[in-house]
């Protein structure tokens, strides 16, 4: 079925903020009422959450992108008070074993879209079992043993410099993007970039996607190594990057930040959804055990896989999870045969084992060295 894969499945950022969102007033006596649709017994996670009066969430999803969707939760549960940390996907992870470690507690929700991180955590027994109401409404890929969901449908994408590439050299596929690069290293030279997978935990799973997609990934790698591809750890940097010049051409991009900048800037910034396959991933949130406001956590969680939720991030360009918001997503009319969706489960430990992924990491240092 088209619409399941095409639903299937953040980006890291170099910063770590703490934002305390604004609680709603207007519209407070409707606040709290138990969602359309849910069991009436709901009203006690409610109850419970507004007693525990505080929300801590980690996220690799920058505060701004999601500001409405945060607004729209305070809205509805102004009694939580709501923080959200952002910050780069690996050092998430870190910060999250160093607490739990440490036994002082942690965050509430974690929210990620270094995918494999997060069900490394999961599969670590670190995440605990809810029973979301919007479970009806999530394919069953999406959803890990009621442990680890799938929140968006986010596609990979090549970006480029309208004003500089020629439009004869804006390539298609993977292979276009290849054989541009090893026929014209001088042309762009300096002028390719991507994320560092050894130090981006999201840059490190869309490479090992791709060499599992396409097993001549490594001439591409071999090519941008001939350009002396410039890597970053941030999207944002990239996309800076790219619109200003000093880059042309970015491979592995998070589609959803590429398509909001575009928006604002459509005559410098060109996207390609590859033809031969694109890459749809999704940022997994899952409630750790050791969270201490675990019922304002599910209503966070509940929120983030409703229909208003999800249409939230659909307007900063994050494709819905929702098998009935699938029209509006980025990836609506691509046929289904060139998508390739990254299933929410224990396949994504393949390369987190630390021999696979030591040796994962110097294939790629020899390609990029032209070995």
């Amino acid at each position: 079925m088209r619409t399941k894969l095409a639903l299937l499945v953040a980006t890291a950022l170099t910063v770590t903020v703490s934002v305390a969102v604004p609680a709603f007033t207007a519209g407070t006596a409707q606040a709290q009422s138990v969602p359309a649709g849910y069991d009436p017994a709901y009203a006690k996670i409610i109850e419970a959450a507004n007693q525990e009066g505080a929300l801590s969430i980690y996220s690799a999803t920058d505060a701004a992108a999601v500001s409405e969707l945060l607004k729209g939760f305070e809205a509805l549960y102004p009694k939580v008070k709501l923080e959200y940390a952002d910050q780069n996907s690996t050092e998430m992870y870190n910060r999250f074993i160093s607490e739990a470690a440490a036994n002082t507690g942690t965050t509430d929700l974690m929210w990620s879209s270094a995918m494999d991180l997060q069900m490394k955590l999961v599969n670590d027994g670190y995440a605990q079992s809810y029973t979301s109401p919007e479970s009806k409404s999530i394919p069953d890929w999406a959803n890990y043993k009621n442990e680890a969901f799938g929140t968006t449908a986010e596609p990979i994408v090549f970006a480029y410099n309208k004003r500089i590439v020629p439009a004869a050299d804006v390539p298609k596929t993977h292979a276009d993007l290849a054989k541009l690069l090893a026929e014209k290293p001088d042309a762009y030279k300096g002028k390719v970039t991507s994320y560092d997978p050894e130090r981006s935990g999201v840059g490190f799973l869309y490479i090992t996607q791709d060499v599992q997609a396409n097993k001549n990934t490594w001439d591409l790698v071999k090519a941008m190594g001939q350009t002396g591809v410039k890597l970053y750890t941030s999207s944002g940097a990239m996309i800076e990057r790219l619109t200003s010049g000093e880059h042309t051409i970015g491979y592995n991009m998070i589609g959803s930040y590429v398509y909001e900048r575009q928006h604002k800037d459509p005559e410098s910034l060109g996207i390609v959804l590859p033809s031969d396959y694109t890459i749809v991933m999704s940022r997994i949130a899952f409630i750790p055990k050791g969270a201490k406001h675990p019922n304002a956590a599910r209503l966070f969680l509940d929120y983030l896989l409703s229909k208003p939720g999800q249409q939230a991030m659909q307007a900063r360009y994050m494709g819905s999870i929702r098998t009935d918001l699938a029209s509006a997503n980025p990836t609506a009319g691509i046929p289904e045969s060139t998508l390739r969706p990254i299933h929410v489960g224990p396949e994504l430990l393949t390369y987190l084992d630390q021999v696979k992924r030591l040796k994962f990491l110097k294939d790629w240092q020899k390609a990029l060295q032209g070995k």
